[in-house]
């Protein structure tokens, strides 16, 4: 019967993000809402109301099949799971991601394909479904499948109910719809909690008068999580480096503690990170970090500001129109177009980290000769994390980078290092110690008895890096020639050197904020942590 294939192919269609996302087929070969669909369209009459149907069902379908691989995507890329309400933002950042990495037209092409595949799936689907609807049943057939359906009815929703009594059985539409609008819920009851915190408990800017006077550097390093220490896959590239990084920075007259923070996110969207560590707030979803920018909240910029520093932000990600730099009220913004890199560019990364901090050492800060807070955003370990460069010991040679361009192909590029899992993992691993190594090396030269430099990771890589379940622990290295600058952390857990603790129990990246006040700042001053009723559930989006 026209039916059971039109049921088959239905059925493969639901089904594909699950394979996807569990990348096995025998535990889930049943779609129930596929057969139900095929086999209500079998028995119903050709008319005007049910043409209409039809394409509520094709809405229904592509609405579930298309959040099903949207959340496949969010778990393989950051380890979460998607919200169809916060997360739509998100293709924008997908297409620059494809644009840096395969150039402008080969990210067109791939969006447009893209768009070009929904419309000839939803095509399909409602010709697929309308061809039901043409062909009327014998009496036999029409009972068979009436039959068909009733049962299909019933055991679908004993599934739903939590029974499930065929176990490679599933109803993959009901379920995603179902948790997407929990998930609308829940996101407005965690709104309201989130905006009334922001209403109740402002937290104003607070001058902190230990640290009058110094330079305090808050450098974020891309994708460097625990994992890169404490996986075995990569700490046999990291932990020699972190050695080295303990003996010269001693040699240097440098002294390093190190710990452990929860980062808000995974695999991506690192300015959710940068906002949580400056708001003292829990930023793990775009409207939340809307919410912040659009409040009267104080940051770190502004406790820096009420100290008497100067406020700067180096960005050289950052290749278009960011607003966000200003509503964070930066004195000074850096972004890829206000630094002159005369070298290329290396795939998705604009300009690599060595030339970053060279620049922002020589160009920004020694002009400047006044206290400063800056925010650096490195980024050579971003993906593709290809090509790997070395660290060059001579920081003389680095002058507008033009150097770099021996490296601009160099490698293998992203479309060959990405077939195989094992050599992202090793490129994984080199650059992330290219970058903690250039930091490291600049951090020699860098950083005096009058520096806070404040290096952690922005969130750890995506599960394909890290697998299923990993932690959201950073690993945070405190530097200075200051002692005294370091022992309030580590009356906090941090311990001396550059190998952190443990990632298990790590506090959130929000409490940096209140910890700077509590031990920089006036006698009493605190800053509470973000409630955890105030968290959407499972602390991410």
């Amino acid at each position: 019967m026209r039916w059971l294939i039109s049921g088959l192919l239905l059925n493969i269609l639901v089904l594909i993000p699950l394979w996807w996302r569990f990348t096995e087929f025998t535990p889930r070969l049943i779609a129930w809402e596929a057969w139900w669909l095929a086999a209500l369209f079998a028995l119903l009459p050709l008319s005007a109301w049910s043409r209409a149907l039809r394409w509520l069902a094709v809405t229904l379908v592509m609405f579930g099949v298309l959040a099903g691989l949207g959340e496949a995507a969010a778990q393989l890329a950051l380890g979460r799971s998607l919200n169809v309400y916060l997360d739509l933002p998100l293709l924008r950042a997908v297409y620059h991601l494809l644009q840096g990495n395969l150039g402008d037209l080969a990210a067109v092409l791939a969006m447009t394909a893209g768009a070009g595949l929904i419309i000839v799936v939803i095509w399909g689907l409602a010709r697929l479904l309308a061809g039901l609807l043409a062909r009327p049943q014998r009496k036999v057939a029409r009972m068979i499948t009436l039959a068909a359906l009733a049962v299909v009815t019933l055991l679908a929703g004993l599934e739903i109910a939590g029974t499930r009594m065929v176990p490679v059985a599933r109803t993959p539409l009901v379920d995603t719809w179902r948790y997407q609008a929990e998930q609308v819920v829940a996101t407005h009851q965690a709104r309201q909690a989130f905006t009334e915190r922001l209403a109740e408990s402002p937290s104003p800017a607070q001058p902190l008068p230990g640290l009058e006077g110094r330079d305090v550097i808050l450098a974020f390093v891309e994708s460097y999580g625990v994992a890169a220490v404490e996986d075995e896959r990569y700490s046999h590239v990291l932990l020699p480096t972190l050695a080295e990084m303990d003996e010269r920075l001693a040699a240097a007259g440098l002294e390093v503690v190190s710990g452990v923070l929860d980062a808000p996110i995974r695999g991506g969207q690192s300015w959710l990170a940068h906002a949580t560590a400056l708001s003292g707030l829990w930023i793990d979803n775009q409207l939340w970090y809307r919410l912040l920018l659009d409040s009267d909240q104080a940051t770190l910029i502004d406790d820096f500001r009420a100290t008497g520093q100067r406020t700067q932000t180096v960005m050289p990600a950052i290749t278009m129109l960011w607003p966000e730099g200003e509503a964070y009220g930066f004195d000074d913004i850096y972004a890829a177009a206000d630094i002159d890199y005369a070298g290329p560019a290396l795939h998705w990364v604009t300009m690599p980290d060595q030339f970053v901090l060279d620049y922002y050492q020589r160009r920004i800060r020694e002009p400047q000769r006044i206290p400063l807070f800056t925010q650096i955003a490195l980024i050579s370990s971003h993906a593709p994390w290809t090509p790997i460069l070395p660290v060059l010991d001579d920081w003389e040679l680095i002058g507008d980078g033009s150097l770099f361009a021996p490296w601009e192909h160099a490698g293998d590029p992203p479309e060959v290092v990405w077939q195989d899992i094992e050599r992202i993992r090793d490129h994984y691993a080199w650059s992330v110690n290219y970058s903690v190594k250039a930091t490291a090396r600049w951090a020699e030269w860098a950083v005096d008895d009058n520096t806070l430099l404040i290096m952690l990771g922005d969130h750890q890589a995506a599960p394909l890096i890290t697998g299923e379940g990993a932690s959201l622990g950073v690993p945070v290295h405190i530097i200075s020639g200051d002692p005294e600058l370091l022992a309030p952390f580590l009356e906090r857990g941090f311990v001396p050197g550059t190998l952190p603790p443990p990632s298990e129990g790590a506090a959130g990246m929000d409490r940096l904020r209140g910890w700077l006040h509590e031990d920089f700042g006036v006698p009493g001053a605190s800053l509470a942590p973000l409630a955890d009723e105030q968290r959407l559930p499972g602390g991410a989006p």
